[in-house]
């Protein structure tokens, strides 16, 4: 058979041209056949993996601001200075820094 470049800016293929092929094996023959399910998972579920990994990722963010928030209202309660007027009380806080690495 004869051999054809393909060439793209990411990637170079180089396809054999045979003739009276089964289409069956042409999978096979390729080497697409071990990713083959990762194919048809992505074809048959991949707008909810996305949604499901949007809205995870908004929880976490929000959850982030919210402990972050409470520890600097912690903070304000116990009478420390206030990160705005200089004060770096809250890097004490472990409350603050679960919602830093949330």
């Amino acid at each position: 058979g004869s051999l054809v470049t393909l060439s793209c800016l990411s990637h170079r293929v180089i396809c054999q041209v045979i003739g009276n092929a089964d289409p069956a094996d042409s999978a096979q023959v390729n080497g697409t056949s071990d990713n083959f399910w990762i194919t048809r998972l992505e074809s048959s579920y991949g707008f909810y993996i996305g949604l499901g990994l949007a809205v995870f990722s908004s929880f976490l963010i929000g959850s982030s601001i919210i402990l972050k928030k409470k520890g600097l209202l912690r903070l304000v309660e116990k009478g420390g200075t206030r990160a705005g007027d200089g004060g770096h009380g809250y890097l004490k806080d472990w409350l603050w820094w679960a919602g830093l690495l949330t």
